[in-house]
């Protein structure tokens, strides 16, 4: 699972370069982001602006780097597709997650 990552002021950006985050890449993907939490990163913007499939491993991966933030910090999602965002509106995800539009949003949501 390869993902990018920049820095704007105190938050960090993650964007998957792949098309799926399912059962082969969720435990990587996971890893990946609690390693960032872990090293001090605690205001992230999930950019899903390249996925166009969620299965249920890589929801649970998304919440579990949600949890792994608890209360020390924010995790929002950004740029997410209409078929990603039907799986989030069916799991009620979407009431547990902030997600914007874009990615200029959800920094400007952290910013405050």
């Amino acid at each position: 699972m390869q993902i990018q990552q920049k820095k704007v002021d105190n938050i960090l950006i993650v964007k998957p370069l792949e098309k799926r985050i399912d059962a082969s890449t969720a435990t990587e993907f996971k890893g990946k982001i609690v390693d960032l939490v872990n090293s001090g990163n605690t205001k992230i913007v999930l950019d899903l602006a390249n996925v166009d499939f969620i299965d249920s491993s890589g929801l649970g991966a998304i919440v579990s780097c949600l949890k792994t933030i608890g209360n020390n910090g924010d995790l929002v999602i950004s740029g997410i597709q209409e078929t990603v965002m039907s799986l989030f509106r069916l799991t009620r995800m979407n009431r547990v997650f902030q997600i914007f539009p874009s990615e200029q949003e959800a920094i400007q949501a952290l910013s405050r």
